[in-house]
């Protein structure tokens, strides 16, 4: 059976090829099958842009940093062949000050797949034989289904936004924005207990929230914003506007704390400003997550989450092109996933 990679060579333009004849395995890595990965916004940057952030592609590049997949050869690590492992994507130095912290989020020297933060690039999870460090795959439970577990990955971003906002049971959170992060977010709060309230732009958007585990269900324009003012003990602002972030400032009661999950877009708007000073607001920013990784899995595992209501489609991996340009049309409302070529064969 032949073996299939993707990259992505321009904006727009992803090609799929058969993947080269395998060679050594590096030291300390094991070596894998894709079984599920998915998308994210920050792929969907790098096809779009061909850059993220500020980040531009040098060359063409295998996206993809959300994924699980089989063991096929441990090389000398405990892990056994045949097992399903999530991906931590963060590939740490575990020496820097951050790392000896706990904070592997702000390694200084931290690589990262499927992305132009790192030179040379390092292709990313949209491939059926990848090469990953043994101590970033981590073992699953039998019962787990791979559709789910590659949800690993956003939900420990979605996860360390909520530790930051300080979400707990009884509180109540608002979630703006009802992308798949927002969902995850939403997902991830109503699972420890907290009256969540989601809010967006799109009507299916938001009936995709409520499934999530949302108490209420809020499209911008449909209602009173004065209704809002001063409710909620946590927003998590996970929509990237700049006007849905004025909305938190002013939904959040006194006190109250905002953790920003969305890379906000810059653009010339007015922001409340004087809101966080007159309310004494905690902001704080979220940047992917730590120990959230193993709280992910730990969830996941459970049971807990319908994760089947937040995927909105499946491709197979030949289709990764077709499955970004439905994403960056916004005609998908939850994740898309890409099914390894093991799981469609």
């Amino acid at each position: 059976m032949s073996h299939f990679e993707t990259k992505l060579t321009a904006a727009h333009a992803v090609s799929v090829s058969v993947q080269p004849e395998e060679q050594s395995i590096p030291d300390g890595y094991a070596r894998l099958q894709l079984a599920v990965a998915s998308l994210c916004g920050t792929d969907l940057h790098y096809y779009s842009q061909f850059a993220n952030a500020g980040f531009v592609l040098q060359n063409p590049v295998t996206l993809g940093h959300e994924a699980c997949a089989y063991v096929v050869d441990p090389n000398g690590s405990n892990l056994k062949v045949g097992q399903l492992v999530a991906l931590n994507p963060i590939m740490n130095c575990q020496e820097c000050a951050p790392c000896n912290r706990g904070e592997e989020n702000l390694c200084t020297a931290k690589k990262f797949p499927g992305s132009a933060t790192a030179v040379p690039h390092l292709d990313g999870f949209f491939r059926d034989v990848i090469d990953h460090p043994a101590r970033c795959c981590r073992p699953v439970a039998d019962h787990v289904n791979p559709r789910h577990l590659t949800f690993a990955e956003p939900m420990a971003c979605a996860l360390h936004a909520l530790n930051k906002g300080g979400v707990a049971a009884g509180q109540k959170v608002l979630v703006t924005g009802c992308g798949p992060m927002g969902l995850l977010a939403i997902a991830g709060a109503a699972a420890r207990g907290a009256d969540v309230t989601a809010l967006d732009l799109r009507a299916k958007a938001v009936e995709v929230a409520v499934k999530a585990g949302a108490q209420t269900g809020l499209v911008s324009g449909k209602f009173d914003e004065s209704d809002l003012e001063k409710k909620f003990d946590v927003v998590i602002e996970a929509s990237g506007a700049i006007p849905a972030f004025n909305t938190a400032l002013k939904a959040i009661r006194q006190k109250g704390r905002i953790s920003i999950l969305s890379n906000i877009q810059l653009r010339d708007a007015r922001v409340m400003l004087h809101l966080i000073m007159l309310k004494e607001i905690e902001v704080a920013g979220s940047f992917q997550f730590n120990r959230e990784f193993e709280e992910a899995v730990q969830l996941i595992e459970s049971g807990a989450v319908d994760f089947e209501a937040l995927t909105a489609h499946a491709f197979p991996l030949d289709q990764t092109g077709e499955a970004l340009e439905m994403m960056a049309g916004g005609k998908a409302f939850g994740k898309i996933i890409i099914l390894g070529s093991v799981l469609v064969r």
